[in-house]
């Protein structure tokens, strides 16, 4: 179950942009965490009100949340595939782009009416 939430200040962002991001951090996801991509959502919330190093020069804040452990290695792959595709689909240099990362117990996320423990 990875999710990606990308919050980003950046305006160039239309419909087609949006949807190849998204497809792309999907495909990442999945591949990195060896994981099915009919489990992976994306999430995008474009023209958000953001500051980074106190300007509202373009920025961008993804979290990404997967059942199961997330390692060090893992997490570091996952920065260097994941900067790179939002700052190309963003615009943002990856100098301006936060990435967090949370390892969640399967019983702690539902889906289809259970959670991931069942």
């Amino acid at each position: 179950m990875p999710l990606i939430t990308v919050y980003t200040s950046s305006a160039r962002l239309g419909p087609e942009q949006s949807a190849t991001l998204l497809k792309r951090l999907s495909s990442a996801l999945a591949s990195e965490l060896g994981k099915p991509e009919a489990y992976v959502m994306t999430c995008l919330l474009p023209e958000t009100r953001m500051t980074f190093a106190a300007t509202t020069e373009p920025a961008c804040y993804a979290a990404i949340k997967n059942v199961g452990t997330l390692t060090p290695e893992t997490t570091q792959r996952l920065s260097t595939t994941l900067c790179r595709l939002l700052s190309e689909g963003t615009g943002v240099p990856q100098n301006r782009i936060y990435l967090e990362f949370t390892s969640v117990e399967p019983h702690l996320f539902g889906y289809d009416g259970g959670t991931f423990a069942d």
